[in-house]
């Protein structure tokens, strides 16, 4: 009997990113993941040699980024994609390439599910996203403006707190109440008791600024409250996880293997 599942390839720089992408598709039986890369050299070789149906496509990657990926592709190579990335401006041009979607990290689980119902409603053609569905997404915004958006800049304040600066408004995020920073291309998200915030920054100004006693980077990708640790598991060729409190894991890094135990006791 012939597979009739939809194969997907997920492309992004970020372990942690792809991490929650293979999650989300394990949940669907008519799904089949073939491969995940991490990089666009990386991404335009598995494209040609997997042949998958669908890529969930990074657009901001070391090397060729995701849209010089398709550019490379002859147009009988290319294979259905969703974008998925944190920077809105790329929105119009995902109309140029005829995504089938584009998910604005961070997206929740409803939006994944109706881009990939997308997918499979799509799987005998390749067509363009609907627009109207599209610019929602990117929070209603016009073409001209998302060619020029600036994305939402973070200070950390000696106070205790971060302000996020947006168009028209100030968000103010306590300190104490961050669980854990993600990487998230150019920006940093942050994963507090009230939900996730999204600001332009790095993880290294983000280490270098936040309280060592409290805050550990474990992973290129990952700084964790050290109180909202519950569990460090090694798993084996010196790298290992953490397990918070509200049940996520963690990756941490070979080489920040020895100074998580020692900040751990």
């Amino acid at each position: 009997m012939t597979d009739q599942r939809l194969r997907v390839l997920v492309v992004d720089d970020e372990p942690l990113a792809r991490a929650t992408l293979l999650t989300l598709l394990a949940r669907d039986a008519e799904v089949q993941v073939v491969g995940e890369a991490a990089n666009g050299d990386a991404a335009l070789s598995a494209i040609r040699q997997l042949h998958p149906d669908l890529v969930f496509l990074d657009i901001h990657m070391p090397g060729k980024d995701g849209l010089q990926v398709l550019e490379a592709l002859d147009p009988d190579e290319r294979p259905r994609v969703i974008f998925t990335t944190a920077y809105d401006r790329y929105a119009v041009r995902a109309f140029e390439v005829h995504a089938l979607d584009y998910l604005l990290k961070p997206f929740d689980d409803e939006r994944f599910a109706r881009a990939l119902a997308r997918a499979k409603q799509d799987a005998g053609k390749r067509a363009a996203p609907l627009l109207e569905e599209l610019l929602q997404s990117v929070r209603g915004l016009g073409e001209s403006a998302l060619a020029n958006i600036e994305p939402p800049r973070g200070d950390v304040e000696s106070q205790g707190r971060i302000t996020i600066h947006r168009e028209g408004r100030i968000d103010v995020v306590a300190v104490d109440t961050i669980a854990w920073i993600e990487s998230a291309d150019q920006y940093v998200r942050l994963h507090t008791d009230d939900g996730e915030l999204l600001m332009r920054g790095s993880m290294t100004h983000m280490e270098e600024t936040l309280d060592p006693e409290q805050f550990l980077r474990v992973h290129r990708s990952a700084i964790v409250r050290l109180d909202r640790v519950r569990r460090l598991e090694s798993q084996g060729k010196g790298i290992g996880r953490l397990l918070l409190v509200d049940g996520t894991w963690i990756p941490v890094a070979r080489a920040r293997m020895s100074r998580v135990r020692q900040a751990l006791g």
